[in-house]
């Protein structure tokens, strides 16, 4: 009798025993697959959005904007690649930085190359997917910055000196290299007479010329000089150079 109920409640332990290892076993699998969930929720939320590149002269940065949990303690990891080449190259100088941007101006020197680039985030141990950049190809795509206005003014003309923006690129012999080594630009040039209207500007002149003159002025008038670069065969035109103003006497 006693064995008989001796076996019973060992029976019965060696069922509770069972069942609290299946127990404990659901639980791990249940935490697993929370952990899982959280990891992918965070992944994607820490992804990096609207990766593109910004160019102004070939100065060439990929800018991207943070996930949608903008994780203050997150880092960021840039790659980047010519279009056809299947490898690509880690930028050391943005790998594991917090910054938004990354200089990619001597990556991407061949302005004639397509380009990608492309940006992951991590936090807390945690890896977002990579984020890609457009394709984009530098002389195709690059912002030309206005010309540098200088005026000299004499009776009643003024006379303007105008300087193409430069690249980042040097010759060998250290000089920077010009735009118009890469482009047919050309100059436009706007006078403002400001004693009419401070915001009209007038086209006085076209054309690749370094020096134009302005004749055929009053005397007594303050007039302001802008200059832009344009770019026939892309129809692109840079912004407005800053005034130069003087006074003809």
């Amino acid at each position: 009798m006693l064995f008989s109920h001796g076996a019973a409640l060992l029976s019965m332990r060696g069922i509770t025993l069972s069942s609290l290892c299946l127990l404990m076993h659901l639980l791990q699998d249940e935490i697993s697959t929370i952990l899982v969930l959280e990891n992918e929720d965070l992944q994607d939320s820490i992804k990096p959005q609207k990766v593109e590149f910004h160019s102004l002269n070939f100065n060439n940065t990929l800018h991207w904007q943070p996930g949608r949990a903008e994780e203050a303690k997150a880092v960021y990891f840039v790659q980047y690649k010519v279009y056809g080449q299947s490898t690509w190259q880690n930028k050391e100088e943005c790998w594991g930085v917090q910054n938004h941007f990354c200089d990619l101006t001597d990556e991407t020197a061949d302005v004639q190359e397509p380009y990608y680039g492309r940006v992951r985030a991590a936090s807390d141990g945690v890896y977002s997917d990579w984020s890609l950049s457009c394709r984009f190809t530098p002389w195709r795509e690059t912002m030309i910055g206005p010309p540098t206005v200088n005026v000299v003014h004499s009776n009643k003309s003024i006379t303007v000196k105008l300087q193409a923006p430069r690249s980042p690129y040097r010759r060998k012999r250290g000089s920077t290299i010009p735009m118009t080594n890469y482009y047919d630009l050309l100059y436009q040039v706007f006078i403002i007479n400001n004693l009419l209207d401070e915001q009209h500007r007038v086209l006085v002149y076209e054309g690749k010329d370094k020096v134009v003159k302005i004749e055929d002025l009053r005397r007594g008038v303050s007039y302001c000089v802008v200059a832009k670069t344009y770019v026939p065969t892309l129809d692109r035109s840079s912004a407005y150079s800053s005034r130069q103003c003087t006074m003809l006497l």
